[in-house]
């Protein structure tokens, strides 16, 4: 009993050594016993462009800055855009009919309140190059790859 715990001490602590050595890539070249001088905030895309969606039921990404805008359980700064009763005047696309919808699928006349907080779903996008690389593939290429025809 005694040389296994001798024995996970002497792991433990080499295990430490080479933790050291090993710098996350977030953290960059700062050590992990240091605190590392946090990277600037990127900048927001701001092109008001809808994105292409890589999976069905993929929440769409936010196209614009939301930088002040209030989202809490009084106001919700999106749906003055967003709405069912604004969209003819802002020329925004309106919330899914799915944010309509009580747990139980009943519609209600406004937007379900476990619904209301956008950005739990919804992100805007920053100017920023991928921190780590990304070989995802839609299921549209992978058709068209598999029986060389589009599924549209």
């Amino acid at each position: 009993m005694r040389s296994l715990l001798v024995f996970l001490i002497m792991a433990a602590a080499s295990g430490a050594v080479v933790a050291q050595e090993q710098i996350d890539a977030l953290r960059g070249p700062t050590p992990l016993t240091d605190e590392g001088e946090p990277p600037r905030l990127a900048k927001v895309e701001n092109r008001d462009l809808r994105r292409a969606r890589n999976y069905p039921e993929q929440p769409p990404t936010i196209p614009h800055a939301i930088d002040g805008y209030q989202l809490d359980r009084n106001y919700n700064q999106c749906l003055s855009c967003h709405s069912r009763t604004a969209i003819e005047q802002s020329q925004a696309p309106m919330v899914s009919i799915t944010h309509f919808m009580d747990r139980e699928g009943q519609i209600l006349a406004v937007v379900s309140p476990r619904r209301y907080f956008c950005n739990q779903c919804h992100v805007v996008q920053h100017d920023v190059q991928p921190l780590v690389g990304n070989d995802f593939v839609d299921v549209d290429s992978l058709l068209i790859e598999e029986t060389g025809q589009s599924s549209e």
